[in-house]
């Protein structure tokens, strides 16, 4: 396919996601603190669903991206 140098990347996959989730997490957490100390969450079921719902979440999303970088991967194999 079509390669132009403007179009390469110039670091890994792993790193630049990596580097995406350093300025993601502080983010997410303050959200999660904002929800948090709101008073929504009347009573420990409410905060347990919350954090059973709110920590997987964020490790699915940061593991989707290997997922997807295998993905990637494999269909540029298959084109070579």
């Amino acid at each position: 396919m079509y390669q132009d140098a403007r179009y390469v990347m110039n670091y890994s996959f792993k790193r630049l996601w990596n580097t995406t989730f350093l300025f993601v997490g502080p983010a997410w957490y303050v959200l999660v603190w904002m929800i948090w100390s709101s008073g929504q969450l009347q009573n420990i079921g409410d905060k347990i669903t919350f954090l059973s719902v709110v920590i997987p979440g964020f490790l699915l999303i940061y593991g989707a991206g290997f997922f997807i970088e295998e993905w990637h991967n494999k269909k540029q194999a298959k084109r070579s």
